[in-house]
């Protein structure tokens, strides 16, 4: 079984580490919502080793955005504690997750979570829908996730885009590249646009395709075995296949210029010990979420 790191050494567990400017949770535009949660894992444990793994790893990634050419951190990221939801019942940590959640962005503040296995996005997407009417949830997945129930849980993270689509009006899936025959036979009459890993790129404008999909405000659920295995091996449930660093930055970058993207989540880590790449390429990502957000013009 996957274990932390030695934390120790990290006295202060802050995404990116200690800032130049630091800034308070009243005076920060972005908040990170560390969420830890492991209840439903059908694979391999450890994804509530995840979000402290990311934020040990983005210590390491570099201010300045070569890309969009800007530092984002001064407009202020401040990193809440970690969320306790080891006690209690499925249902009560989905309500405690959307009660923070909720909270955090009745105060303005642009939440990015930090997973923990998938089921964490219900409950944060109800919080966004909640606050943004017509919100469209857009998923970067090898998986579909949208059992009605598995093993006997409805919240379980292979019904987690089945839950979601409880609170919003549509969601748009790239990169699904594993899906059961329940599954399949419940698309056709699901709210939801599936852009299989298999065949999307027969279209040379599947981005395109992907954003004319996305209506109305958008929530971005980013699991990390959606991107290449080369990329991202610490997984509880890796696939072949995937997208590459450059398709998943072009997709979020595109989404955050055309749309108004209003939370996102990344889940799903599943740390190895010893093996670091994975979780600095999570936290690269996080902190290319936030650059999107504040630092395009």
């Amino acid at each position: 079984m996957p274990q932390p790191t030695d934390y120790d050494q990290y006295p202060n567990l802050t995404f990116l580490g200690v800032l130049p400017e630091p800034r308070s949770y009243d005076d920060s535009a972005a908040v990170i919502l560390p969420c830890p949660f492991e209840k439903t894992v059908s694979y391999m444990p450890g994804t509530r080793f995840g979000p402290r793994e990311i934020i040990v790893a983005s210590a390491q990634v570099e201010l300045w955005d070569e890309e969009v050419g800007v530092d984002v951190h001064p407009r202020g990221i401040f990193t809440m504690p970690e969320m306790d939801l080891s006690h209690g019942t499925m249902d009560a940590a989905v309500a405690h997750i959307r009660r923070v959640a909720g909270e955090i962005m009745d105060d303005g503040k642009f939440l990015v979570t930090l997973g923990g296995e998938h089921s964490i996005t219900p409950p944060l997407v109800a919080a966004a829908a909640a606050r943004h009417e017509g919100l469209t949830v857009l998923q970067i997945d090898a998986h579909a996730d949208l059992r009605d129930g598995y093993q006997g849980e409805a919240n379980s993270h292979a019904s987690a885009m089945m839950r979601t689509l409880d609170h919003v009006e549509s969601l748009v899936q790239v990169g699904i590249r594993n899906i059961s025959e329940e599954e399949a036979r419940a698309v056709p009459g699901l709210n939801t646009t599936i852009f299989y890993d298999w065949n999307m790129r027969d279209n040379p404008r599947w981005m395109d395709r992907v954003l004319d999909s996305l209506t109305g405000p958008v929530y971005i659920t980013v699991d990390l075995d959606g991107l290449e295995p080369g990329l991202i091996s610490a997984t509880g449930t890796p696939e072949p296949g995937g997208l590459a660093w450059r398709e998943v930055t072009t997709l979020l970058r595109r989404t955050f210029e055309q749309k108004h993207v209003v939370a996102c989540d990344v889940v799903e880590l599943c740390p190895i010990p010893g093996h670091w790449s994975s979780n600095f390429v999570a936290a690269r990502l996080v902190y290319k979420l936030l650059t999107y957000k504040f630092g395009l013009k």
